[in-house]
């Protein structure tokens, strides 16, 4: 069994040895210990985590300070706030988005506690196979208003993402739609994939994210370094802009790839924002076309149920 690797982030230091000799045990994980959000974010940089255990109070923020931190890099990994302060102590204030699991500290046995947690949640994240968003339902029952068979939109993505792939100078400009299990690609030009399995697809990450997600060397990216999947599709350089709904739901993704590293300039992801944009304009007229055809459906259906009444 591979060893675990956990980041634990505690401004007392006596604490913060406490928490890691529990979490060490017998020897099956490895812990590294900081003082504060700024050092959490250091060590996320420099190493990837399985689990991220953090207290509130820290020196230059809070833990939720540092479960964002994570939010940006590996939105799957499991965070744990241990800690003192009470659930009316901790403020969500512009942190709605971030989820932590919860596990006062001060409550008996509370670092064995702690450990079976952590054991719990990397082996819940193992099982899954790739990260869910927090509202995952909400985004489906969202996806099935702009994924439908009559909304043929086909021949407008098909140009859109044509004058992405030459004005990029990529390999692959694609729009794609996250379902339950895997992508569908709505347009591809330079390829000519149709599916790919949810846990293999890059925008599985992608839609977690708030803005676009870049990885400039899929090899050198811990998310993606072993996905053999990738390679066989000739990915190493990924951009990719999330296709929200007007009412917040992230249902896909414009994106990029190219078969060497490359770096995309700020002025290029800008342009790869308003490509996405459009996109998500043309998925968002079909829907309310489609809805206006239900509408004239449902009030012939009603005349001639009417008219069959009075006769």
């Amino acid at each position: 069994m591979r060893e675990l690797t956990v980041l634990c982030v505690d401004a007392d230091e006596a604490e913060r040895e406490a928490t890691r000799a529990a979490l060490v045990g017998d020897g099956e994980v490895a812990v590294t210990a900081v003082g504060s959000v700024a050092a959490a974010s250091d060590a996320l940089r420099s190493e990837a985590a399985d689990c991220v255990v953090t207290a509130y109070d820290l020196p230059d923020g809070t833990g939720l300070d540092v479960a964002a931190r994570i939010r940006e890099t590996t939105p799957d990994t499991p965070c744990i706030l241990f800690t003192d302060a009470s659930p009316d102590r901790i403020d969500t204030a512009d942190r709605e988005d971030v989820v932590v699991e919860y596990l006062p500290r001060d409550m008996p046995n509370a670092r064995e506690a702690l450990a079976r947690m952590v054991g719990n949640l990397v082996e819940q994240r193992t099982q899954v196979g790739y990260p869910l968003p927090t509202r995952e339902d909400e985004r489906l029952a969202a996806l099935e208003q702009y994924d439908r068979p009559e909304m043929d939109a086909a021949d407008a993505f098909d140009r859109l993402t044509t004058l992405a792939r030459k004005y990029f100078d990529v390999d692959v400009a694609f729009v794609g739609v996250i379902d339950a299990h895997e992508e569908r690609f709505l347009a591809c030009a330079g390829a000519a994939w149709e599916t790919l399995a949810r846990e293999d697809s890059m925008c599985t990450h992608t839609i977690l994210r708030d803005d676009l997600m870049v990885v400039e060397d899929t090899h050198e990216d811990d998310r993606f370094a072993d996905n053999d999947r990738l390679d066989e599709l000739n990915i190493r350089a990924y951009a990719g802009v999330p296709l929200e709904t007007p009412r917040g739901a992230t249902v896909g993704a414009f994106c990029l790839t190219h078969d060497e590293p490359r770096t995309f300039a700020e002025e290029e992801l800008a342009d790869l924002r308003r490509f996405a944009a459009e996109a998500m304009d043309q998925l968002e007229l079909r829907r309310q076309l489609n809805e206006c055809e239900d509408e004239r459906d449902a009030a012939r259906t009603g005349a001639g149920d009417a008219g069959g009444d009075g006769s």
